[in-house]
């Protein structure tokens, strides 16, 4: 292919990927009122699936913190004219994004495959699958744990009783999207720990070195996360990026070829 064959495929690339998207953002923007009423705000209700759970967890056991077996609503307040509007734009976006990631990974693959010799595609096949796999487990994580943990904690904190708490529309975007993508994006660990391994950069032998260190820095973020001092809600974000270390050091290879 001559240069501006390359570019014509390129162009070709792009567009198809912006019909695709454009069609999930209108298929989002319609479905967004349902979604936001069941799904994004489903985490500011006592109902909420994770709530039953831990509720069912405190009537056999004492571990559970007292924060989490108090009645839970959130009042979500918009104070700006225009953030409706444009947080329906916004959430079917990402709403569409998420979507049709699998599929833009897949037209940037077919793009570069050409390119590729025959172990490099099959090496590079198994990471964009197993790469996206682990970013929407990373995302259900930050859904269905980390971020209703922490919103349960930091809404129902009091410095005084005089104090009622009010939650902006705007701030409870932010920490949704940001916890939830967050975590999409640390469960890549093992995928780019795989790839520094296929590249002669990582090895076994580092991470039982520094296994410790691991540890206490894991403990850290989990902290920052979750920002709770009671150990549940920390296990509850500890364990899962612990499994990803170990996940990771799994699949590195174990000695230098």
């Amino acid at each position: 292919m001559t240069f501006w064959d390359h570019l014509e495929a390129l162009r070709w690339m792009i567009l198809r990927c912006l019909i695709a998207l454009a069609v999930f953002l209108a298929a989002g923007f319609f479905f967004m009122p349902y979604l936001f009423d069941h799904v994004v705000m489903a985490p500011c209700r006592d109902d909420f699936f994770l709530y039953r759970s831990i509720a069912a967890l405190a009537s056999h056991t004492s571990v559970v913190p007292e924060f989490l077996n108090k009645p839970f609503h959130v009042e979500v307040i918009n104070i700006k004219l225009s953030s409706q509007l444009f947080m329906h734009f916004t959430l079917s976006f990402w709403l569409a994004f998420l979507c049709t990631f699998p599929y833009l990974v897949y037209e940037v693959w077919k793009f570069i495959c050409p390119a590729l010799y025959s172990n490099e595609k099959r090496g590079v096949r198994a990471a964009f699958l197993f790469g996206t796999v682990m970013f929407f487990v990373g995302c259900a994580v930050g859904y269905a744990i980390v971020f209703p943990m922490t919103l349960r904690f930091l809404y129902t904190y009091q410095l005084s009783p005089d104090i009622s708490n009010q939650l902006a529309l705007d701030s409870y975007m932010d920490n949704f999207l940001m916890l939830i993508f967050m975590m999409g994006i640390v469960f890549e660990l093992p995928l780019v720990s795989m790839l520094l391994s296929r590249l002669g950069i990582l090895y076994r032998s580092f991470f039982s070195k520094y296994r410790r260190h691991a540890i206490v820095a894991i403990m850290i973020l989990s902290a920052v996360i979750t920002p709770s001092t009671d150990p549940f809600t920390l296990m509850v974000v500890f364990v899962p990026i612990y499994i990803l270390w170990e996940l990771s050091a799994f699949l590195v290879r174990a000695k230098k070829k």
